[in-house]
């Protein structure tokens, strides 16, 4: 891509294949395996819940609001982030916002609970086209991402107050990632090759995988598996235990150049400030020195095992449950109602398509399939981003303000 471009030649092939591109700047420090290295000395829940509290606390204590905004989904993060600002703040007034998606579960009459548990208010953002804002979204980001629930949240929570909370890192932070660890322990052994793991890890990112990855790319787009291992490889070519290579790539992807820089882009173009309790630097270096089993249960497959002893500690632990949701939209769905006709619209006639960065073939392979499988969903809908965002800041022939109907 030329100098106009606002993205590497590489960030194409990366944010298709791994939903993140390694040459963004990073908010958060980058960590390699000797910052994952165990320490024995495990913290107490006490002193994890302390420190967690006291980065509310002292956040909190920056502003003049007397009234703030926490994004909840009713997980173990968003509950536990909830809870703890309420104890340090007893007297702010909370407006508790969830997403309720069409076609999907729904889990907002859970989080309505929880948010009168802790004497917040609850408003409930519901999406019957979850795309319909996609281009204004992309504009605020300029990354080629679909998946920006945040933008919803972030909105909502402006009408409200300038401060959202955000329970985001406890996945990344304290093994919430359950769904991954199991298969990944299953197809690899002690004596996997750092290549053999690579390819292990991409397997698990199930979402995130099609079998003809590489021919999604015209020759423009300078595909190469080499590439994407080259990614990855210091984070399972070293001394770590299998599972503490997988935190190391987990916090080195999707939470350092996927997460945390769109949803602080978001919150940047709103206006707004965000506190994330959970990401914080003495935080981070203490989770990451943790022993796994001190984090993750592999006999009954359960993760955030400290964050759920806070909650426990507290008498909370009952308000959520073991399987993780989060804000979480039914992808299947979302391709009948809207994706299909909207990839159709946009796709048959790609402007990246035209300028060979895209391969044409792919596209009308699959486009028109019946009962098309999720993960070549997935990978449409990131076609769809990265055309809108071609649209947007190349072609320059549509505006944020346009609409998906």
């Amino acid at each position: 891509m030329d100098n106009s471009i606002p993205l590497q030649n590489s960030s194409l092939v990366n944010i298709l294949t791994l939903r993140y591109d390694p040459s963004l700047k990073p908010n958060l420090p980058r960590k390699t395996s000797n910052d994952f290295e165990i320490n024995n000395i495990v913290p107490t829940t006490e002193f994890i819940e302390k420190t967690i509290c006291d980065n509310v606390e002292q956040n909190l204590d920056k502003f003049t609001e007397k009234k703030i905004s926490i994004a909840l989904s009713g997980g173990v993060d968003s509950t536990l982030a909830l809870s703890l600002t309420r104890k340090v703040k007893p007297d702010i007034e909370i407006e508790a916002i969830s997403i309720k998606f069409a076609d999907s579960v729904d889990e907002t009459s859970a989080a309505s609970k929880i948010a009168q548990k802790f004497n917040a208010n609850h408003s409930i953002v519901y999406l019957e086209n979850y795309l319909s804002e996609l281009p204004k979204a992309i504009s605020m980001i300029k990354l080629p991402f679909w998946d920006l629930h945040w933008y919803y949240v972030a909105k909502k929570s402006k009408t409200f107050s300038n401060v959202l909370i955000s329970g985001d890192g406890g996945d990344e932070l304290f093994s919430g990632y359950t769904f991954r660890y199991e298969k990944f322990l299953s197809i690899t052994s002690e004596n996997s090759t750092p290549l053999e793991k690579v390819k292990a890890y991409l397997e698990c990112h199930e979402r995130d995988r099609v079998p003809d990855q590489e021919n999604i790319f015209a020759k423009k787009s300078n595909f190469s598996w080499n590439s994407i291992y080259k990614i990855l490889i210091p984070y399972f070519d070293n001394n770590l235990s299998r599972l503490d290579q997988v935190y190391l790539a987990d916090y080195n992807g999707k939470l350092l150049y996927n997460f945390n820089p769109i949803n602080s882009r978001i919150i940047d173009n709103f206006q707004m400030k965000l506190i994330t309790p959970i990401i914080n630097d003495k935080l981070i270096k203490l989770a990451s020195h943790i022993p796994s089993q001190s984090k993750y249960d592999q006999v009954n497959n359960v993760g955030k095992l400290p964050l759920r002893k806070i909650l426990k500690k507290n008498g909370h632990d009952s308000l959520v449950n073991n399987k993780k949701l989060g804000f979480n939209v039914n992808t299947v769905n979302l391709w009948k109602s809207h994706g299909y006709n909207l990839c159709k619209d946009f796709l048959i006639d790609s402007r990246a398509v035209k300028d060979g960065w895209i391969n044409n073939d792919w596209i009308q392979k699959y486009i028109h399939k019946n009962n098309l499988d999720i993960n070549y969903i997935n990978k449409f809908m990131g076609l769809l981003a990265f055309e809108i965002w071609y649209r947007l800041f190349i072609t320059r022939e549509i505006n944020s303000n346009s609409t998906l109907d």
